[in-house]
């Protein structure tokens, strides 16, 4: 979602020379009403955020998550409208030769492990649930291929329940707005999920996403662009490290850069 200030070049933060510095998170988390107050601003920039995967039942947003690891959602969405044609069911998946389905989806990166993944999460769902795929947390995290976040993904958007997923975005953007200090996705989930009330996690998730793909980027956040820029913890940040950068020169000698944390898939 492109911020209406993005037309107006004074509102950019200018980034150039800060592509060689890590702009490492808040320290401290901020308040409970001020992460209520980023979270409704957040809420308010983007009321009809749903994810930019496509498909069109449960077991097409399942193998499209799958494919989604390590890899953007719109190289997915290239690769998979060949896949469903060919192999419009988990029963058709199920019997696909692997490397049949290697030669499709080559360039979404991992693609044996991914293959074998997808044609064995088939397999179970046709031996034990019946070709559909499962409802609950622990027979979506028993499939292959299939961890908490992809589970979270499956159970909030194509089943509405309540569950929220830490992805890099997520990860990076609740870390900037001082929502978490966590060190792994499950913290930084246990931390979110605190302050968002229980029936907008589903949308939350994708708030950062969004957010994270639009304005607070990486490596540099374009806070100048930001509607949270008045509350948020990371403005102050970026700016220190402009100022460090510039009196460290042009190569940036002398700046220790300061790493972020990515989450552990």
């Amino acid at each position: 979602m492109e911020s209406s200030a993005g037309t107006d070049s004074r509102s950019r933060w200018s980034t150039e020379g800060l592509s060689v510095l890590k702009i490492p998170f808040p320290k401290k988390k901020v308040s409970r009403a001020v992460a209520m107050q980023e979270l409704a601003i957040l809420e308010g920039a983007y009321p009809n955020a749903v994810t930019a995967l496509h498909y069109s039942n449960a077991f097409e947003l399942l193998v499209a998550v799958v494919l989604s690891a390590q890899n953007t959602d719109a190289r997915v969405n290239l690769t998979t409208p060949v896949l469903f044609k060919k192999y419009p069911t988990p029963q058709k998946l199920a019997r696909a030769r692997p490397e049949d389905v290697e030669q499709i989806i080559r360039s979404c990166g991992f693609f044996r492990t991914k293959t074998r993944s997808i044609i064995n999460a088939s397999k179970q769902l046709m031996e034990l649930h019946g070709g559909n795929v499962p409802r609950t947390r622990e027979e979506l995290e028993a499939l292959p291929g299939v961890g908490r976040k992809s589970a979270n993904v499956i159970m909030s958007v194509v089943f509405e329940q309540a569950a929220f997923a830490v992805d890099t975005h997520v990860f990076r953007v609740a870390h900037r707005l001082g929502l978490t200090l966590g060190k792994n996705p499950r913290e930084v989930e246990s931390d979110v999920t605190k302050v968002v009330p229980k029936e907008k996690w589903r949308h939350a998730h994708h708030w950062l996403i969004l957010h994270g793909r639009s304005i607070c980027k990486a490596p540099i956040p374009h806070c100048g662009e930001c509607p949270v820029n008045a509350i948020c913890p990371t403005p102050p940040i970026v700016r220190r490290f402009r100022t460090l950068k510039t009196k460290a020169g042009p190569a940036g000698r002398g700046v220790r850069a300061a790493a972020t944390r990515r989450p552990a898939r």
